[in-house]
């Protein structure tokens, strides 16, 4: 069927929720592959913050939605208006996708299994190592915990003192019974210790939202950098950082998060439509400079 251009009487949604979401690339990514393997579904972005966070739940599910993203600040919020939730968002406390079956809104959380995977991708192993990470929220609480079940031996978080610090102090005491993984929680304006926890770490994390539009910045300088640390960052727009930029000038590996974004967007399509993402075409379109991706491992 070639529906280009339109919206016809049987199109099937699929959405992001969040705020903001204006310069998501999730829209232009899934509707692009949706055309490509001619299928009646559109991808539509929503801005909404937690004020309007049950209605739109219950609203999407009435509507008859295959599902949708979650993203900021919905992400730790969604919880108790979805019907079931995984175990593995559970322990996160954070859902980015949720899918609809049977008018049901069922949560689960694929993005510390897309940030562990882009890191396998560029080679990197942090089993036994210790990681740092800036950002609590609904990526932070994700991929901490998807490190801590994948053995990786120490991480030092850091928060603002805001809503997700609490969160963070839970998710720690959740993770306790699942993981041997030693998690500390730090005060993100306590800069000696954020200093000395880089120092000693193998992997560095930039998983809140500066060095978006909208929080421009970064949080660390080139003298809290050390030679071997990678650097990894979640924010995919712009893809180039100041987090990444600072790294890359310093000499140090680094990763942007638009691998993480991307593998997040396929485990989604898998979840709400039971087909895998063409992950080169998707490269080639929107990513032609990346490295190749090994996608029979994306598939897996």
């Amino acid at each position: 069927m070639q529906h280009s251009g339109r919206i016809s009487g049987a199109t099937k949604l699929i959405g992001l929720i969040g705020s903001p979401v204006q310069n998501s690339g999730s829209p232009a990514i899934h509707n692009a592959v949706f055309e490509h393997l001619d299928l009646d579904i559109a991808y539509i972005a929503f801005d909404v913050d937690n004020t309007r966070l049950e209605a739109t739940v219950r609203g999407m599910a009435a509507m008859g939605f295959l599902g949708y993203n979650v993203t900021t600040p919905c992400k730790t919020f969604i919880l108790p208006f979805l019907d079931e939730i995984s175990e593995v968002a559970e322990i996160m406390g954070a859902v980015n996708t949720v899918v609809i079956q049977d008018g049901k809104s069922l949560g689960d959380n694929a993005d510390g299994a897309a940030f562990i995977r882009n890191l396998v991708l560029n080679g990197i192993d942090i089993r036994g190592k210790k990681i740092t990470v800036m950002g609590a929220g609904g990526a932070g609480s994700a991929l901490i915990t998807q490190a801590a079940l994948d053995g990786v031996a120490e991480i030092d978080l850091f928060n603002r003192q805001d809503e997700f610090y609490a969160g963070a102090e839970e998710l720690i005491e959740r993770l306790k019974s699942h993981s041997s993984c030693n998690v500390t929680l730090y005060d993100l304006a306590d800069e000696t210790q954020l200093r000395n926890s880089i120092a000693g770490s193998t992997l560095l994390v930039n998983a809140t939202n500066v060095g978006t539009p909208e929080v421009p910045g970064c949080l660390v300088t080139q003298d809290m950098l050390h030679e071997g640390l990678i650097m990894a960052d979640t924010v995919y727009v712009p893809r180039d950082t100041q987090f990444v930029e600072l790294g890359r000038a310093n000499g140090n590996k680094v990763i942007d998060g638009s691998g993480m974004f991307l593998q997040q967007a396929a485990i989604g399509e898998r979840l709400w439509i039971g087909r895998e993402m063409p992950l080169d075409f998707v490269k080639s379109t929107f990513f032609p400079d990346a490295p190749n991706p090994l996608v029979e491992l994306l598939k897996s």
